[in-house]
């Protein structure tokens, strides 16, 4: 006599958190200007503006872009402001920083417009493996946000996870 095989993982009421799911499609851009500074290292006022007049800005059509100075160069607030208000009409978002910071500031945004209430009492999982760039800022903050309503929370997969919490 054969016994059926169960799948126990998909008859639990375990839901599955995918941060991948809230991953924005678009193309990330960075934007380094450095070649904008005198010798890589001081800003010149007028010699910046000409930069950023004759830029392209079109090149950043619907794109999320990151601002940044590869240099140890001291660069005033204003500079990066003004590279943004170029970038306003064209990019999607934009930040000061590296790419990660992008996709920091990125999911920071989406994980506060989720309502985690429907999370409320329930045994949950964080998907763990991710073929997208997921931040790891992004796991502790679903974290952070699904500890104050699930029942219990895990991480991996279902077939083999990590407990985080439990209510008691």
């Amino acid at each position: 006599m054969t016994e059926e095989i169960v799948n126990r993982v998909a008859q639990s009421k375990l839901i599955t958190f995918d941060l991948e799911e809230y991953y924005p499609e678009g193309i990330r851009l960075h934007l380094d200007i450095t070649d904008w500074l005198h010798e890589g290292m001081v800003l010149r006022e007028k010699e910046f503006r000409k930069y950023v007049d004759q830029h392209r800005w079109e090149n950043y059509q619907g794109a999320f872009v990151a601002i940044s100075c590869s240099t140890d160069a001291i660069v005033p607030a204003w500079a990066y402001m003004l590279v943004s208000t170029r970038l306003q009409p064209f990019a999607r978002q934009v930040v000061a920083g590296s790419l990660q910071d992008l996709e920091t500031s990125l999911f920071q945004v989406i994980l506060d417009r989720i309502d985690f209430s429907q999370f409320e009492g329930k045994p949950v999982i964080i998907k763990g493996c991710s073929n997208k760039p997921v931040p790891l800022s992004a796991y502790l903050k679903a974290a952070f946000e699904l500890r104050k309503v699930a029942a219990s929370i895990m991480y991996g997969e279902a077939c083999s996870s990590v407990p985080l919490f439990k209510l008691k």
